[in-house]
């Protein structure tokens, strides 16, 4: 994927901190073939600050993704908060095998951040997204009424002293093992 929008051109900046805001919604998503988000609304601040011989990046994101619950299948707007350091170097060829590092050529005069922001909030959301309201209790439609029905009340323990009815059969075996132990 190449988008302009999501290219930093470093060569024309002055050593020091830059500051590049952005606003990724479910066109940036669907430029990864991502479709998990119904919608999002995820604000990204990089902070890239330009040294002689490297750079550094800090990316942090803050928003929403509406996802459905796990447990329901009920949309809700999941809070999303990232962050993410990358530190980039220049040597002889490109090389982007380590996630904090990244080595572009030296005649390079721009870096494309999009996979950072992709994988950085791709990678917030958690891998069961429950909806608040299963979690407090105020969450009712039709899946939580089925399992409140369908879930276990009470577990009765045997009463000390009192035989349980089992079938003759295992009482048999039981004896034998008794046997043994006499």
């Amino acid at each position: 994927m190449k988008n302009k929008e999501y290219i930093i051109p470093f060569s024309g900046l002055k050593q020091g901190t830059h500051s590049f805001d952005f606003v990724l919604g479910e066109k940036f998503f669907q430029q990864f073939d991502f479709e998990e988000f119904i919608s999002t609304q995820i604000q990204v601040t990089v902070q890239l600050n330009k040294m002689s011989t490297m750079m550094e990046f800090a990316f942090t994101a803050q928003g929403s993704v509406r996802v459905p619950c796990d447990v329901t299948g009920e949309l809700f707007d999941l809070p999303i908060q990232a962050k993410l350091d990358l530190v980039v170097k220049f040597g002889e060829e490109f090389n982007d095998e380590n996630e904090s590092l990244l080595i572009l050529p030296h005649m390079e005069h721009q870096v494309d951040i999009a996979q950072y922001l992709y994988e950085m909030v791709v990678l917030a959301v958690p891998q069961k997204r429950v909806h608040p309201g299963v979690l407090d209790g105020t969450l009712q439609n039709e899946a939580i009424e089925l399992l409140e029905k369908f879930s276990v009340k009470e577990v009765r323990e045997p009463e000390a002293g009192k035989e349980d009815n089992t079938d003759p059969r295992w009482d048999a075996l039981k004896n034998l093992i008794n046997d043994k132990k006499e």
